[in-house]
């Protein structure tokens, strides 16, 4: 790789799944975990960037970080378990989505701080959750429903029918993807960049003076929005085309390579 400028980096932002975890070895790359510890020694801060829930990270549990954006952007909680931010869903659309579910069959995982609920035991459900190594949810319950307290939704569609589902059925939330099995809604205007500012109001730092990495189309806003956004090599096209930077895959060392790149480790 040809030399660069060495940026003035004081957080790096990391999505999971995809990126800082493999979900073929299902475990972090030996590189990456150095790498993280590096950067922390250095004074820079490692901050979580995830879709997942924030009692969904025991696979990095083992990991030292500065902080959590969770439920991409919703729920954002210092390592000290402060919690700095939080926005539940309009009940509306959960209302609205239980309704949908019920007359088409579409399954979706309800999403709260201290819990997950789920439609019904479907095949799209159960690979998901095999997928990111969870455990399966239990089901909602439909005589004591909590329209109120979620955080994400978990809709069980298509690409091809993403645009249309939220207009009619979730109006007033927001959706992005990892995956084409389904999509993840969050409160109208909440994305993993609200989750980067709310952190760089914390530390005091410039958004001029962070980095990002990710691998889904739920961490496009954040590529985006910090200073150097950088892909992983097995990201999405789309993603890719949003970073100022493309690294290796997670599997071939891509978070240490860029960071050795930018002149960020030695």
């Amino acid at each position: 790789m040809n030399a660069v400028q060495k940026p003035n980096v004081k957080a790096v932002f990391f999505d999971i799944d995809g990126t800082l975890f493999s979900l073929k070895t299902k475990s972090v790359p030996e590189s990456a975990r150095k790498a993280l510890k590096e950067l922390r020694k250095k004074g820079i801060k490692v901050v979580v960037a995830t879709g997942r829930s924030i009692n969904d990270l025991h696979h990095i549990r083992h990991l030292e970080f500065d902080g959590f954006i969770t439920f991409n952007g919703g729920y954002c909680m210092t390592v000290n378990g402060e919690v700095m931010f939080r926005q539940t869903i309009h009940s509306e659309d959960i209302k609205n989505l239980i309704r949908f579910s019920e007359e088409s069959n579409v399954s979706f995982s309800l999403m709260y701080e201290d819990k997950v609920r789920i439609s019904h035991e479907s095949t799209e459900v159960l690979e998901l959750y095999e997928h990111v190594n969870l455990p399966v949810p239990p089901l909602y319950s439909k005589e004591i429903p909590d329209f109120e307290s979620v955080l994400q939704v978990n809709v069980f569609i298509g690409p091809e029918y993403e645009d249309s589902f939220m207009k009619e059925v979730m109006p007033n939330s927001l959706s992005s993807r990892w995956t084409s099995l389904f999509a993840d809604v969050n409160p109208g205007g909440i994305s993993k960049q609200n989750g980067v500012q709310q952190f760089c109001d914390h530390f005091n730092i410039d958004i001029s003076e962070t980095m990002a990495f990710g691998d889904g189309g739920n961490d496009i806003s954040m590529l985006k929005f910090v200073k150097t956004g950088v892909a992983m090599g097995n990201a999405g096209d789309h993603v890719k085309e949003a970073a100022d930077f493309v690294t290796d895959d997670v599997d071939d060392h891509g978070i240490e390579s860029a960071l050795i790149h930018f002149g960020l480790l030695d």
